[in-house]
């Protein structure tokens, strides 16, 4: 299985940007997907992630009410729509991917937890 993370970029304060994660190797549909991010100098966070069937979905604090994490499992690909940006939320992004239990791996009670596969970082930087 490989994840390949895209649509980063430098946007303004304030503005949208809409990430990409895309599976290959497997089908899409095994998979809980999380999306992650670490900034310089800080730990890695979890953000949000998706369960398999798209009926569970968690956001951290730090994006709930800005950021939609949505599946489109034909294409094998699970999005992250970010709007309201803040300079704050620079970081590398991360997609990963985990066939476990969904109570463990991706649950509306506590961060995303996964293990299996993880996708090269695009870059999103927020200006002020």
């Amino acid at each position: 299985v490989q994840l390949q993370a895209s649509g980063g970029g430098l946007v303004q304060a304030g503005g949208s940007l809409k990430l990409s994660c895309a599976l290959s190797g497997d089908i899409l549909a095994y998979y809980h997907i999380g999306w992650f991010r670490q900034a310089p100098g800080k730990e890695r966070e979890g953000i949000s992630c998706i369960s398999d069937t798209g009926s569970t979905k968690y956001y951290a604090e730090s994006v709930k009410g800005r950021f939609i994490i949505s599946r489109d499992n034909a294409k094998n690909t699970v999005y992250l729509q970010m709007s309201s940006l803040k300079p704050e939320d620079t970081a590398v992004y991360y997609c990963a991917a985990d066939g476990g239990s969904p109570s463990y791996v991706c649950s509306n009670q506590g961060p995303p937890r996964f293990d299996d596969f993880w996708g090269r970082g695009t870059q999103v930087t927020v200006s002020s």
